[in-house]
């Protein structure tokens, strides 16, 4: 059966998922770089589809997510070069299943958008999207599956990365939970405030946003630190590691 390649191009990783009919089969992550050549990308590729076991003939199409320009340029050259194909690249101009309200529309990020359909697709409107990644972003879908914007905040590794670089004297620290929120030492102590405090915003923005919606929602996580603060927050129900590649899929077939 014909597969699809679903590639999410973010400021730090780029996520590469293997779809099959609308289903998961597995994905993997490289760093982003503005740098590589489509040769050096394909390169990466290729090795995982070779530990997939799939063949390259058997990739049907290829849908791209990014928020970085000049990648998504390299990754249009690949797939004419290597696959012969015209991805599908999702901006805000496509049917989403979804109405935007936000403004400019274009200004926001394809991988937000991809969150939004696949919460409305697999868990209904009205909903909240928590994306921890390089920023830390709440995105809103209202009842009648508009999406209204949301909020942008550092995310925890920039969060944690600044302090350290802008004050010399506070070490890096490993991104976990400090095991009282009076921190004990100067790493618990910036735990405390880092984990701790990015979840009680989370939980008091999510409050917030339900009072203006006028009604509760359905409190989605995703990227790579969601399983780890999801059950800390009040409000979060549902984590959903590949969320951006299961919206782009969903915009995919929808254009068909």
């Amino acid at each position: 059966m014909p597969m699809i390649l679903a590639i999410d191009i973010g400021n730090t990783h780029i996520e590469i998922g293997l779809y099959q009919d609308r289903q998961y089969r597995g994905s993997w992550r490289i760093a982003t770089g503005v740098h590589r050549t489509e040769d050096e990308l394909m390169a990466f590729l290729q090795h995982f589809l070779n530990l997939a076991s799939v063949e390259r003939s058997a990739i049907h199409d290829i849908a791209i997510s990014s928020v970085v320009p000049n990648v998504t340029q390299i990754f249009l050259r690949l797939c004419d070069k290597y696959f012969h194909t015209q991805p599908l690249v999702v901006t805000h101009t496509l049917d989403l299943g979804i109405t935007v309200a936000y403004q400019p529309p274009e200004n926001v990020g394809a991988d937000r958008l991809c969150n939004a359909v696949a919460a409305v697709e697999k868990y209904g409107a009205p909903c909240i999207v928590v994306d921890f990644g390089t920023a830390t972003t709440l995105d809103v879908v209202s009842a009648d599956r508009v999406y209204l914007g949301g909020v942008i905040a550092p995310g925890l590794e920039t969060a944690a990365g600044g302090l350290h670089e802008r004050a010399s004297k506070l070490p890096r620290i490993s991104l976990e939970f400090p095991p009282s929120a009076i921190g004990r030492s100067t790493e618990e102590s910036i735990q405390s405030g880092i984990m701790l405090g990015t979840v009680k915003m989370i939980d008091g923005l999510i409050e917030e946003i339900q009072q203006e919606l006028g009604r509760k929602a359905h409190i989605i996580a995703t990227g790579g630190l969601s399983q780890l603060l999801a059950p800390r927050s009040k409000f979060i129900e549902h984590v959903e590691p590949h969320l951006v590649l299961d919206g782009l899929v969903e915009v995919y077939y929808r254009q068909r």
